[in-house]
């Protein structure tokens, strides 16, 4: 078992994720999609299916709901929200293990 241990509020709990943890300054520290080769970071769908589309990509559009991506020379699929709002770390490090060498997650 690892993490941090914190105590607030009277209240003691293990925060196995610390960099996610938000501090008493109510601030967290945010998480980006970059493409490494370009060193662009993803700020919207429309510029990410670009870069899935140029390494081979294909959009799915059997769920309204989300937004999906296959390689068909491997059986990966990239599910996404609808909603770029919702786009959250587990969705970049999803995209970052289907494409190694390609995107990073970096701190903001």
């Amino acid at each position: 078992m690892s993490g941090v241990w914190v105590f607030k509020n009277g209240v003691v709990r293990l925060v196995e994720n610390p960099g996610d943890y938000q501090g008493s300054s109510g601030s967290t520290r945010r998480k980006v999609l970059v493409h490494v080769s370009t060193n662009e970071v993803i700020t919207s769908y429309s510029v990410l299916e670009s870069k899935l589309l140029d390494l081979g990509w294909e959009r799915y559009y059997d769920d309204p709901d989300l937004l999906q991506f296959h390689k068909r020379s491997t059986v990966h699929l990239i599910s996404l929200p609808k909603d770029f709002n919702k786009f959250k770390s587990m969705h970049m490090y999803d995209i970052v293990v289907k494409n190694r060498n390609e995107f990073e997650v970096r701190d903001m």
